[in-house]
Parts: C-alpha cells; sequence; structure tokens
C-alpha cells in the first residue's frame, strides 16, 4: 500500500475570507463595454420605456447580460455571478429585473441595440481594432440549430429532428486572433429553410449595417474596401448572389454536384487539373482543383461568375455520392464572382479554392458562440430571444475586440478559444484594497496571466483616453 501524502487534510478551511473575489477579468469587459459607448446606446435605445428613473439602466443591465455570457453564462440567472460580487461589479441587476429589461424590447427596440453595437464597434475600430481595410476581408455566413426544451414562440421541428431554432448568423473573419466579429444574425424557426435567400438578405444587410459607415462597401467605387460574401451551398441561390453584386460585394458559395456537374467533370482533361495548396502554399496532399465554367450553364447568375471543382482523395468516414465512390474521389464546387463585373479575378485557381475552403472557420464561430450563450434562447417570447442574441453577439464581439486590443501581441492568449481565455483571463481570483481614496485590485501574483491582465487594463485606458 503507498504512502499517503503528508499534505493531505493538512490544509484548514474556512469560509471567512475578505476582499478576495474571482472573476477580475471580466470586469475588464465591463470596462469595454462602457468605453465603447455600447452601455450608453443600449441606454438610449430603452430609457423611453421607463415612465421615471430605473434604478438599474438598461444599458447597464443587458450589458452585463453580455459580460456575464462572455464569462460563461447561458442563462439569465448566471448573472449572479457578477451580481454576488458587488465589490468588484458594483450593484447588478436581479434576476427578475434582467427578465423585465428583456421584455421591454420591441421590434423597433431591437433596430436601437443593433444600431448601439455599431456604434461601439465603430469606436473599438478607432481604438485599433480595426482590419486592413487595404486587404479582402471576408463575411461568413452560416446557420445553426439550437434546441428548445419548452415551447417557445419559432420553436419548431428542425431537419435534424430535434425541435428548436434555426438562427443565421454573419461573422467577419478576424484570422489574427482565430476569432471573427459577430456582425449579425437573425432569430428564425427551427423548420426555417436553409436556402431562404429573404433570410440570407436580410442578415447581410444588418450586417454591412453594423461596420463602420466609412468601412462599408461602396458599390461601384473601385476604391471602396473589398469584402466577399462565404457560405456553404445554402447561399447559392440567384437571388442572394444578385444582392451581393447589388451590394458591392463579392460571393464565394458552395455549389451543388448535380447531374450538369458530373458530366462536365467527367469531360475535363487531366490535364486541367491542378494541385490544391495548403494555408502556408504547400501543396495539399491528394487535392486537385479544375474550373467547368465554360462546361456548365450559368446564365442566371451574374456575369462574371465562375465555377470551380475540388477533388480530393476521400478521407476515412466521408460521405461520399455514388459518383465519387466510382471515380475514386470526393467532389465538392464552389461558385464565385468579383464584386464589379468589371474586374477580372488574377488569383490562381488554387488560391480561389483556398479562400472558399477557409470558410470552414465559420464553424468555430459558431461552436465557440455556443460555448458562450448561442446555445440556448431562454425566453419564452421571440422578442426577448431577439434581445438574448443581440447579448450574445455583443459578448462574441468584446471577447474579439479584447483579443485585438490588449493581447495582440501574446499569441497564447490572442489565439485561445474562449474556455481557455476564461481559464486564463476572465476567472481570474484578486483582493480588492483601498489606499487613501484609491481602490485597487489586485491580481494574484503567482498566476501566470496576471501581467497580462493588468497590462490588459493599462492598454483599455490608454487606447480609449
Amino acid at each position: 500500500m503507498k504512502k499517503r501524502s503528508g499534505r493531505l487534510g493538512q490544509m484548514r478551511v474556512t469560509a471567512d475570507g475578505q476582499g478576495v473575489v474571482s472573476h477580475a477579468g471580466a470586469e475588464l469587459f465591463r470596462e469595454l463595454a462602457g468605453f465603447t459607448g455600447l452601455i450608453d446606446a443600449w441606454d438610449r435605445a430603452l430609457i423611453g420605456t421607463y415612465k421615471s428613473v430605473p434604478v438599474h439602466y438598461p444599458g447597464s443591465v443587458l450589458a452585463d447580460l453580455a459580460v456575464a455570457i462572455a464569462d460563461g453564462a447561458d442563462s439569465i440567472s448566471d448573472l449572479k455571478v457578477l451580481r454576488d460580487q458587488p465589490r468588484l461589479f458594483g450593484p447588478v441587476a436581479s434576476k427578475p429585473t434582467a427578465w423585465r429589461v428583456l421584455d421591454r424590447v420591441s421590434g423597433a427596440h431591437l433596430c436601437g441595440l443593433r444600431r448601439g453595437r455599431a456604434e461601439a464597434r465603430a469606436r473599438a475600430w478607432a481604438a485599433g481594432a480595426e482590419p486592413d481595410l487595404s486587404s479582402e476581408l471576408c463575411l461568413d455566413v452560416d446557420a445553426t440549430i439550437v434546441q428548445a426544451h419548452s415551447d417557445k414562440e419559432f420553436a419548431a421541428p428542425t431537419w435534424k429532428r430535434t425541435y428548436g431554432f434555426y438562427p443565421l448568423a454573419c461573422f467577419l473573419d478576424r484570422p489574427e486572433v482565430s476569432s471573427g466579429e459577430a456582425l449579425a444574425a437573425i432569430l428564425r424557426p427551427g423548420n426555417a429553410g436553409s436556402n431562404t435567400a429573404a433570410d440570407h438578405e436580410v442578415v447581410l444587410a444588418r450586417a454591412i449595417d453594423s461596420i463602420p459607415e466609412r468601412a462599408r462597401p461602396r458599390p461601384g467605387e473601385q476604391s471602396s474596401p473589398s469584402y466577399v460574401v462565404r457560405s456553404d451551398s445554402a447561399g447559392a441561390t440567384h437571388h442572394f448572389a444578385k444582392v451581393c453584386r447589388e451590394m458591392g460585394v463579392a460571393f464565394s458559395f458552395g455549389f451543388p454536384v448535380t447531374a450538369e456537374m458530373r458530366e462536365a467533370i467527367v469531360s475535363l482533361h487531366p490535364s486541367s487539373w491542378r494541385p490544391a495548396v495548403e494555408d502556408d502554399g504547400s501543396r495539399r496532399d491528394g487535392a486537385f482543383v479544375a474550373e467547368v465554367t465554360k462546361l456548365i450553364d450559368l446564365r442566371r447568375w451574374p456575369e462574371g461568375s465562375r465555377v470551380i471543382v475540388r477533388k480530393e482523395r476521400p478521407h476515412p468516414g466521408a460521405q461520399l455520392s455514388l459518383f465519387d465512390t466510382i471515380c475514386g474521389f470526393r467532389h465538392t464546387a464552389f461558385i464565385f464572382a468579383p464584386r464589379d463585373p468589371r474586374e477580372r479575378e488574377r488569383r490562381p485557381m488554387a488560391a480561389l479554392e483556398l479562400r472558399h475552403r477557409q470558410h470552414a472557420r465559420v464553424e468555430d464561430r459558431i461552436r465557440q458562440g455556443k460555448a458562450a450563450g448561442l446555445k440556448n434562447l431562454p425566453c419564452a417570447e421571440a422578442e426577448e430571444n431577439d434581445a438574448w442574441l443581440e447579448c450574445v453577439l455583443a459578448a462574441a464581439d468584446l471577447v474579439c475586440w479584447s483579443k485585438l486590443l490588449f493581447f495582440i501581441d501574446d499569441d497564447e492568449l490572442a489565439r485561445c478559444e474562449i474556455a481557455a481565455f476564461r481559464y486564463k483571463i476572465l476567472h481570474m481570483a484578486a483582493r480588492i484594497t483601498r489606499s487613501g481614496r484609491v481602490l485597487r485590485l489586485r491580481l494574484d501574483r503567482s498566476w501566470l496571466w496576471a501581467k497580462a491582465l493588468a497590462l490588459g487594463f493599462d492598454r483599455l485606458r490608454a487606447a480609449f483616453a
């Protein structure tokens, strides 16, 4: 029998510590929400719903919800994590108060909440979070199922034989921090169609409205910032492609491999295939690309549209069609077009295919979104859940902006996922002390990332000074 460690059972544990707080890093997000003007903008959007001065202003309540969501909350009751630490977070609304604030949100107020997030994005970009507008920026559109376990407005059976919602979201890809800014999302019933062009049009319009005005695409202007909308085959509709052209953005959509496409693929000469590439420019093993634009009918698509096919040796577990099984390769295709028919795409096929393949990053955005509030829409009414969804989008933005503004030079923090970011930064322990008239948040000096968080607070205040 092994000898038991001498430390086991020797430490005396009591619950009488004073001045000790946890989740100290969440205060960074609360200050960021304040400095970007998100709290004030949301106050302006909802203050007209009160007959007298509220104890808890609505902007602060919703911002606290966004911070709690980023910190790990997936229901309104989880706001107690902030409320139980008044010395760090100040007075935080109770669960019933938070419910009532969400209940005040109507369709008109949702427009105000969206404008508030747009104003906050403009300030965050002006403070240093702006992407390189001289390069091509990618808007990734995708939908995901959110299950509901009780009857709620808009909840319906889904195509995966579950019950719930099918929201559609648009993210601005920010690969420098392995993340994305949550530009827009719309709440849809669980039985909504995957390729509903009207929904894609709405979410793209809201996404562009969420971008600072000077950075928005300007149709017909060569000096306009360049955007490309990426989607799987659900976005590949003639109407949505036309909308993209009218809004001045390029598109790259997954394209179904139909009978016409299969005939075109079979008719390709072996010399038509070119090696596919990886992110670093090296050849992708067993993958090849070829263009079939001239072999299929694209007359209903915008001028300048092209179709590229990729064939790749199937990985274990890949779902193959009979055509793929016979050919020995898994075939996928995508259709793309520039923002203006007068432009000509000069990049090689492999580079264009890589750009479209990187749309898969949106799955990471969805997955991290579900780890931060998107896996549950807690309210019974649709407009309340719309307000919750705006808080979820704001939480994603706060995480992304904090990485861009405060931790961009620390690759470990800038590129970690939300669970690791909470462990390292948001859930850090600290002590609150007062010296004279100065209130101090003293981070645990033994924690590996304490200096990084302290530097983050300094950078926050310098960026918005």
